[in-house]
């Protein structure tokens, strides 16, 4: 049993009868799926042992997209797929930030907010791409929405990896200055008019909350190079499928408070914060996405409709190098036959069981 899903077994109950008419059903959705996960009422499959005869069980698992225990192999195939179109070319990692003031009505409302994160950051990027100013081209852009800080506080940001290179108008593959792609500076005065504009539209009530002074300050865009991208997307594949936070890093959990490690941003530093279990639950659940929502977007070349155009530009790209073109990744070998507890032996599968329905006798420790 997972530190997370401990701590939401023993406290889940209590938390929905206080907060319960003010909770989201996306929220109450993940409390119910984090319970039942991997335990009899998810429902399962008995092993058999052909050696001793001892049927074991094996729950099913949530499936839930914000479970800490669940994920691990989608992150895999997730990542294996995005090396098989890699280009031979350097990478930008390029991350948009909301202001502090503005998170609070973004969390009030995720499903019309977060959207237009997406919306106006990426919009302001492939734009600046495009001009021939800068880069003149389409870039291949993957996005990916992260929502917390190393603390767990709500923290919604957008990690983008770009290509450096894309075709132009006419169709000729166009590289960027060296170790250049687009100005920070003009692509976060971008972002923050067409997030303003929007949100003016969109929610003219919580526009008039935000005060005058975040539509003159800075917005964070940060544009890094990367290299290769494959450290990149390595960093990227461990949050696609994964929550705020990991098992590994609660340190101690009881009746009335959480203690977990995490590292500071700015410094590295590791450090522990204890917070009141309902805090704690809160914190966790900010991070719940709304129903539907698509926390990873591709555009440009990245986009599904441009695969074959991204193939052949890959194609195309180690001829001029005069390099052979990497063969894909190796299929994930299949998930090996669970082994029995008592004699170690490989284990046969048996009859399967329906939620809360697997015997008393079988019941796992």
């Amino acid at each position: 049993m997972g530190a997370l899903a401990d701590i939401i077994r023993r406290h889940a109950t209590a938390y929905v009868q206080k907060f319960g008419k003010r909770m989201p059903p996306p929220h109450r959705k993940v409390l119910r799926d984090l319970v039942r996960c991997r335990t009899p009422e998810a429902g399962g499959q008995l092993w058999h042992c052909p050696k001793c005869g001892h049927d074991h069980p094996a729950c099913h698992s949530c499936g839930n997209r914000h479970c800490p225990t669940c994920g691990g192999d989608d992150a895999r195939a997730w990542l294996d797929r995005q090396l098989a179109l890699q280009l031979p070319v350097s990478y930008f990692l390029v991350t948009f930030t909301l202001p502090e003031q503005l998170r609070k009505s973004v969390a009030s409302i995720p499903r019309e907010l977060l959207p237009l994160l997406f919306q106006s950051s990426s919009s302001s990027l492939m734009d600046l791409c495009l001009n021939p100013k800068w880069f003149g081209a389409i870039p291949g852009v993957t996005g990916i929405l992260h929502t917390w800080a190393r603390s767990i506080v709500y923290h919604p940001h957008i990690h983008y990896l770009v290509t450096g290179g894309g075709f132009d108008s006419s169709g000729v593959w166009r590289w960027p200055k060296e170790g250049f792609l687009v100005p920070a500076q003009t692509l976060s005065l971008l972002f923050r008019e067409r997030f303003k504009a929007a949100l003016k539209q969109i929610a003219p009530d919580i526009f008039a909350t935000i005060p005058a002074k975040v539509w003159q300050m800075d917005w964070v865009v940060d544009i890094k190079n990367v290299g290769n991208g494959s450290n990149a997307l390595k960093y990227l594949a461990r949050y696609i499928y994964r929550v705020a936070l990991t098992d590994s890093a609660i340190l101690h959990h009881d009746d009335t408070s959480v203690t977990f490690r995490y590292r500071h941003s700015d410094t590295g530093k590791s450090d522990k914060m204890n917070l009141p279990v309902f805090n704690f639950l809160h914190r966790f659940l900010q991070h719940v996405l709304p129903k539907g929502f698509v926390k990873v977007r591709y555009f440009g070349l990245h986009h599904p409709a441009h695969r074959k155009t991204l193939s052949l530009a890959r194609a195309a790209l180690y001829l001029h190098l005069k390099q052979p073109i990497p063969p894909p990744p190796p299929p994930a070998p299949e998930k090996p036959s669970p082994v029995c507890q008592k004699c170690k032996t490989p284990m046969i599968p048996g009859p399967r069981f329906r939620p809360g329905e697997l015997p008393p006798s079988h019941a796992p420790p």
